[in-house]
């Protein structure tokens, strides 16, 4: 699994005729082995951008951790005041929904803007099971140049973690995007990842789900659809 996913980014590489890698840490599980497999594939030429936006200091200290151990370079750049910049401009109303992908797509913004400095590639850090149920910000940290995890079941990931070695307390923490104080993806889907990775992989809603888990599955699985495919083209011909 390893090796071919580091196979496959040597490639991308190689195709692209690009120098490194360069991903957006959080200090979670999906980063860090996003991140780990990326360093491995470049051979070191790879770096970590740590942007926090009104983030959680224990994710930072956990990402600046996580970088320093494994010698991967990584830079912070708190994107806070660009945030709140960008709401008093736009001056309209949002839900937390909205604010949070706001956050992740002035991420991605930078993370570009960084990697086209440097002729590198945006790794992504969404993982099979986020990208079936459309968990991610369109635009925000769904867009990217290759996936490593892609491929990989959120208990994948984990067992790839451990095989590399992450910290514990990464692989331990509750999966989150950190995009507001409390944040718990599972909690904002309302499903557990053991029951999101069955579905992913029989694509199948299993028997014993309670009918709202049913019917969130269902309306999560069906609203992905347009964020894993182009823009649609309105046809003159």
């Amino acid at each position: 699994m390893e090796k071919k996913i580091i196979s496959g980014l040597r490639k991308k590489l190689k195709s692209a005729s690009a120098a490194g890698f360069v991903l957006g840490l959080s200090g979670g599980i999906d980063s860090t082995v996003a991140a780990m497999l990326a360093h491995k594939a470049s051979r070191g030429k790879t770096t970590a951008l740590i942007l926090p936006c009104e983030s959680l200091k224990e994710d930072i200290e956990d990402a600046k951790k996580f970088a320093r151990k494994f010698r991967i370079p990584f830079r912070i750049m708190d994107l806070t005041k660009l945030y709140r910049s960008a709401l008093k401009t736009c001056a309209v109303k949002s839900t937390k929904s909205g604010r949070g992908n706001l956050k992740a797509r002035l991420r991605m913004t930078v993370i570009y803007y960084f990697a086209n400095s440097k002729n590198y590639l945006v790794a992504g850090t969404s993982n099979r099971t986020e990208l079936k149920f459309g968990y991610f910000t369109k635009h925000g940290d769904g867009a990217a140049d290759v996936l490593p995890l892609g491929d990989l079941l959120k208990k994948q990931v984990r067992e790839l973690a451990v095989k590399l070695n992450i910290p514990k307390s990464i692989i331990d923490k509750a999966p989150s995007a950190g995009l507001w104080p409390g944040q718990s993806d599972e909690q904002e889907i309302g499903l557990s990842y053991e029951i999101m990775d069955r579905i992913t992989r029989t694509d199948k809603i299993p028997s014993g789900l309670t009918a709202p888990q049913k019917k969130r599955a269902e309306e999560m699985i069906g609203r992905a659809a347009h964020k894993l495919k182009l823009p649609d083209i309105c046809k003159t011909r």
